[in-house]
């Protein structure tokens, strides 16, 4: 299987935590994992292991978006230039697409090897929302370098791209909510727990999004049936406290083989939830959403802003596709 996987949740649910995790779950299950911490509060890295000065010092995709859209433009005659490439510029013939095992130069800036107990992921981060953006930046154009690399990312068998988004419904500023084959939203037992998850419920309703829950914070039987009670069905499984967990955030993680069985079963159960999402992949859709979102940007900025009809570089023929994942990328001039 091939998945793009992303993790939602209000800020303090536990999604950076539970992120990490899967991650660790899915590399001790030997899958080539690209991880993205998406987040505006850079905390995937540390997650995964990372001291300090080494999360610090992982590259900020945002700071790269000059390079990552001349990369991605390649050859496409529609885009005339990539000062003219948004974040939501869907790929085209002539396009280059990015793989997850490969190595390409948009990896060799902005990506990094983080060893874990059980093999190797790379790690992408948007960069931190700093100081100097205040009162002059959006977070939301940091993360467009993230939906632009999204758009033109093809995986392949028993790949995975697992993001930690942004905290609460401000994914929904973009179309990058519609990227994901599966998502899990975080929530605690509590009536702010769940607010999220009917927001998120309520504007992916028409988009065909696969959403799950994950209780988070579980004392026991009482909150699982409060949890049951708010989300259905949505609900997919239950966490409660973990020593192994306790242990990592004081940064003094044991093997990740010591987490605790249950836990290691809730990681599993989350793996066959995104893998049985798979038979519902719909690369015309994926690929039609991409389009409706940049038309939308389009109208509602991006011409404006570029001085371009952004509009014409939609290639009507182009439908994203697994057979890319085989075809080798091309190379840069």
């Amino acid at each position: 299987m091939n998945m793009k996987i992303a993790f939602v949740g209000k800020g303090g649910s536990g999604k950076t935590t539970l992120s990490s995790l899967f991650i660790r779950h899915l590399t001790a299950n030997e899958a080539p994992v690209v991880a993205v911490d998406a987040d505006i509060n850079q905390h995937l890295g540390a997650a995964l292991g990372l001291d300090e000065t080494e999360a610090a010092e992982l590259p900020a995709m945002g700071a790269h978006l000059p390079l990552i859209k001349n990369y991605l433009r390649g050859t496409n005659p529609r885009i005339t230039s990539a000062e003219t490439m948004i974040k939501t510029t869907p790929p085209g013939e002539g396009s280059r697409l990015l793989r997850v095992t490969e190595d390409n130069p948009v990896y060799d800036a902005c990506a990094r090897t983080v060893e874990l107990d059980d093999g190797r992921i790379r790690l992408m981060a948007t960069g931190p929302f700093t100081e100097s953006d205040l009162g002059v930046a959006c977070y939301h154009s940091k993360v467009g370098a993230v939906e632009l690399c999204l758009n033109h990312l093809v995986d392949g068998p028993e790949e995975y791209v697992v993001v930690d988004m942004t905290a609460g419904s401000d994914s929904f500023a973009s179309g990058m909510f519609t990227r994901f084959d599966m998502t899990f939203l975080v929530a605690e037992p509590t009536r702010k727990g769940v607010s999220v998850y009917r927001q998120y419920k309520e504007y992916a309703r028409d988009y065909g999004v696969s959403l799950k829950v994950v209780g988070n914070k579980v004392h026991g039987q009482d909150d699982i049936d409060f949890l049951r009670e708010e989300v259905g069905d949505d609900l997919l499984i239950t966490v409660g406290a973990s020593e192994w967990v306790r242990a990592m955030e004081k940064g003094r993680p044991s093997r990740f083989e010591l987490l605790e069985a249950d836990n290691r079963l809730a990681l599993q159960a989350l793996q066959n939830a995104a893998e049985d999402s798979y038979a519902h992949r719909d690369w015309e859709r994926y690929t039609r959403q991409m389009v409706h979102f940049h038309l939308k940007n389009a109208e509602s900025w991006g011409n404006a802003k570029t001085g371009a009809d952004l509009a014409a570089q939609v290639d009507p023929a182009f439908v994203l596709s697994e057979r890319f994942a085989e075809v080798s990328a091309p190379q840069p001039a």
